[in-house]
């Protein structure tokens, strides 16, 4: 009978052939993604006699200070005001509020009373035209909730939809009917190659019997002292690796109580890191805002805007947010007052220096003029906020040894810079050598 190569090795390898395409495929299926939901619905039309769309450029740019459409904010909600008042009364009423409450108008005390006597900006330099394109933009219905998927079936969160609106999972149930055929063929095929193999008298040839691998190794020694020493050396490098990274967090970022967007309030708004870390410019500590910091702007920031928005962070999630900010100072945002019961908010601390070492914030950033985002980042980049810099010995130092002191309207290193610069030969002086690199500076 004759002998022939092992043909079960050459099915093997084209059955893992094929299983690894279906598979390979089957994952580029699964990622499709859905197709974006259009809005049908149109913007309803505008009140006659007025643009809306101009009309909400002048409102977001002289009332949304103190008003909102559907909420109470500072003054009253402004959605329908043009069916509640007179169009006559409302210009006089916007221009100069104080002037129509002075003459005794009942319809202006009365409205000056509904809302706390708070006194409405006047607004002298607002046309009759451009109080007729804000009221027409008040008075745009409120726009209706997203329309259930077309099918008549509410959409299943996490399940994509394709084009055609067949579910994905369908897709993937398809592929794998297709998979299971394809294996049960390669199994068919081989069982006919065995018979014909026999019907032909071709006998496979067994397999030469090898010395495993492990034994052949362990056998020669040179090898086995070589790789030993190799583990040895590498076991050492990674474990004092790992060891120097004990007390190190750089890239720590905690997730905390209140979601709190550096990008948004540092980045978009450009507020600056020092309103609200004020103690930073005259203290030891950076220190943690005060949540009334907070609600100087959020006492009349109840929402985001829909730009703010990210793939990752809804608008509904951030909204969240500011509601339990109000939770923990204890704002009633209906009644826009405080109740006096408060909660608090328990931070998650970010960085944190050993014991023993010394850092002054008023030192770095009065003094030295350092700015913020040397130590701790972009922050006006970051959507969680976490510790950029290893703050470490070594990186303190390498800081103090390249940053040169600024002498420009700082007197007090005057005389002591003028000194050491002869001494050193040189016009700037580093940190280091003004003694920043003395033990007793950080460690006392």
């Amino acid at each position: 009978m004759k002998k022939v190569g092992n043909h079960n090795s050459i099915t093997r390898k084209l059955f893992l052939g094929l299983a690894s395409s279906v598979i390979f495929s089957l994952t580029s299926f699964a990622q499709e993604a859905a197709p974006a939901v259009t809005d049908a619905a149109a913007a309803p039309a505008a009140v006659t006699g007025g643009d809306a769309v101009k009309g909400k450029e002048l409102f977001n740019a002289n009332c949304a200070a103190c008003h909102k459409l559907d909420a109470k904010a500072t003054g009253p909600a402004l959605r329908g005001i043009a069916g509640k008042y007179d169009m006559p009364w409302l210009y006089k009423w916007i221009k100069n509020s104080s002037d129509l409450i002075k003459s005794g108008d009942a319809q202006a005390v009365k409205v000056y009373e509904e809302n706390n006597k708070a006194v409405m900006s006047a607004f002298p330099q607002l046309s009759n035209a451009d109080i007729d394109n804000i009221i027409a933009y008040t008075s745009e219905p409120k726009a209706e909730a997203p329309a259930a998927v077309a099918g008549g079936t509410e959409a299943v969160p996490g399940a994509a939809v394709a084009d055609n609106g067949m579910s994905n999972n369908i897709i993937l149930g398809a592929l794998a009917l297709v998979m299971i055929i394809l294996v049960v063929m390669l199994f068919l095929v081989n069982q006919v190659l065995t018979k014909v193999a026999k019907a032909n008298g071709i006998v496979v040839a067994p397999k030469t019997p090898t010395t495993p691998i492990w034994k052949a190794f362990a056998r020669n020694q040179f090898l086995v002292l070589v790789t030993s020493v190799f583990l040895l050396l590498a076991g050492a490098y990674f474990i004092y690796g790992y060891l120097m990274q004990i007390g190190v967090d750089q890239n720590y970022a905690p997730i905390q109580p209140i979601h709190y967007s550096h990008r948004i309030h540092a980045g978009d708004n450009e507020i600056n890191c020092k309103y609200c870390h004020s103690a930073a410019r005259v203290s030891k500590n950076g220190g943690i805002p005060s949540l009334n910091v907070c609600m100087n702007c959020h006492k009349n920031i109840a929402e985001v805007a829909e730009s703010t928005a990210t793939p990752e962070y809804s608008k509904a999630f951030y909204d969240e947010q500011i509601q339990k900010l109000y939770t923990a100072v204890g704002w009633d945002q209906t009644t826009q007052t405080y109740t006096g019961k408060t909660q608090p908010v328990k931070w998650v601390r970010i960085h944190n220096l050993p014991d023993f070492v010394y850092f002054n914030h008023s030192q770095h950033v009065t003094v030295a003029g350092i700015e913020c985002q040397t130590c701790h980042g972009p922050v006006q980049e970051y959507e969680i906020q976490k510790q950029f810099a290893p703050l470490t010995m070594s990186w303190c130092i390498n800081c103090h040894r390249k940053t040169e002191v600024k002498m420009e309207g700082n007197e007090y290193y005057t005389k002591i810079h003028d000194e050491l610069s002869k001494k050193y030969g040189v016009d700037k002086l580093t940190a280091a050598q003004m003694g920043g690199l003395e033990c007793g500076k950080c460690h006392y």
